[in-house]
């Protein structure tokens, strides 16, 4: 077949015949009522699978050259100055925490036996890399039907020991990111955003409208195949701080301290002529270690995905806007049954996720089953209250490790009461309504 073909040529027909294969094999069928509805799905055409096949013929496999092109656009399309691609979300938010122990910040650098407060209502990788260097998370509650963080109780939560705060923006909706920045300018704190949930959405911070995710001093996104882009596995940190930066990368990259990108030797042109710890004079600086780091890089056929997914991207968060408030719309008549989600003041949300909350009188544990029964898929908010998770059964004997401020209300209601379903851009009209119906007859 190739015998007389240049490569080039070559790789032209096969990505024409990737293309045909996509569209006749992969196009889903017209949405029909009874038909599953899942919380969250892949949006992809040809142009990923192309991209993903032309990645793996060239089989560099590791980072190359589309994860060059995905940083830099992504870095563009936020707005932000260093972007760096790893293998998944949770490895972006142990990233990003890393980065913090990083000897590079001196005085302010995390600790052990240091305070991160955060949340207990979501995802555990947001906590995980705090409890596994050996600092300390303290929990404080949120609010409904925001499902955010409580600012009210920041102040109470700060000791002398608290260097950081490490939040989500929760299915997409910003936490009050004017009174989080406040506060952690007013203490020195640093500020990790985790933007997993949230990509692409904005806030209006003194006048001026951002990505979430740009405000603080770092931000996370996962590319699972749920989130709002996907790759298959993936994530990526990003942040305007050069120093950081240094220590992410390096972190990312078995802690070495050399910058050179994968493939390329001596870019600084001094890899044998420098002193490094106590290592000898001129020892080859590819391999000197300036942290204890990790390999979280991801392939450059994932970063081939998500080139073509970013391509799509702003019209997936306006579909998930629609979605949502079409959805919202629909729910209108049954408040008094379920607490309607509501967006952060001063936000424009991408939406993740339609969180409902059972009022007094109406149990989940009924709700549930009966919209599952029907092909709506649904979803806990996550770990609901993450210190009641057996993951936290040694710790809680003890009385260490980690520090409660308040009662966790509104908390313990979300584990009890709540759950949510779906707004991918997959999603058509004929299934949002379908999904509303069924709600509606859930709670009658």
């Amino acid at each position: 077949m190739f015998e007389n073909m240049t490569e080039d040529q070559a790789r032209g027909e096969i990505l024409s015949l990737v293309q045909e294969y996509c569209n006749k094999y992969h196009i889903k069928k017209e949405f029909e009522e009874g038909d599953r509805i899942p919380y969250a799905s892949r949006v992809y055409d040809s142009a990923e699978m192309c991209n993903l096949v032309d990645s793996a013929l060239e089989f560099w496999l590791t980072s190359g050259r589309y994860t060059d092109e995905f940083e830099q656009k992504l870095a563009k399309y936020l707005g932000v100055k260093y972007c760096s691609l790893v293998n998944s979300g949770s490895s972006a938010n142990l990233n990003a925490f890393m980065a913090l122990t990083s000897p590079l910040l001196g005085d302010r650098r995390v600790k052990r036996g240091d305070e991160i407060i955060t949340v207990a209502a979501g995802f555990p990788t947001t906590v995980t890399p705090a409890i596994q260097y050996g600092a300390v998370p303290v929990f404080v509650d949120v609010t409904i039907p925001q499902y955010n963080i409580d600012v009210d109780m920041l102040e109470e939560a700060l000791s002398d020991r608290t260097k950081a705060v490490m939040i989500a923006h929760t299915l997409g909706n910003p936490f009050d990111l004017t009174a989080v920045k406040a506060f952690c300018d007013k203490h020195k704190l640093w500020l990790v955003e985790d933007n997993c949930d949230a990509l692409g959405s904005k806030y209006v911070i003194n006048g001026e409208e951002r990505f979430t995710g740009t405000i603080g001093d770092i931000g996370t996104s996962s590319f699972y195949p749920p989130h709002h882009m996907t790759m298959g596995e993936g994530g990526a940190v990003y942040t305007n701080n050069a120093l950081l930066h240094k220590a992410i990368r390096s972190f990312r990259d078995w802690g070495r301290d050399c910058v050179c990108p994968s493939g390329r030797d001596n870019l600084c042109n001094h890899r044998f002529d420098k002193q490094y710890g106590e290592l000898p004079l001129g020892y080859d600086h590819k391999y000197v270690y300036s942290h204890f780091g990790y390999n979280l890089k991801a392939t450059d056929m994932q970063a081939a995905i998500g080139c073509a997914q970013l391509d799509k991207f702003p019209s997936f968060v306006e579909r998930r806007r629609h979605n949502f408030d079409r959805l919202k719309a629909a729910l209108a008549s049954i408040e008094d049954k379920l607490i309607l989600p509501i967006a952060c003041e001063n936000s424009t949300p991408s939406w993740f996720g339609f969180l409902l909350t059972c009022r007094e009188g109406v149990e989940r544990n009924k709700v549930v089953p009966y919209i599952e029964s029907k092909g709506v898929q649904t979803r806990m908010l996550f770990a609901g209250n993450l210190v009641k998770h057996p993951c936290f059964d040694e710790m809680r004997a003890i009385g260490e490790g980690y520090r409660v401020v308040g009662s966790l209300e509104n908390t313990d209601r979300i584990m009890r009461d709540t759950f949510w379903v779906g707004v991918y851009p997959g999603m058509t009209d004929e299934m949002i309504d379908y999904m509303a119906k069924v709600i509606i007859e859930a709670v009658q």
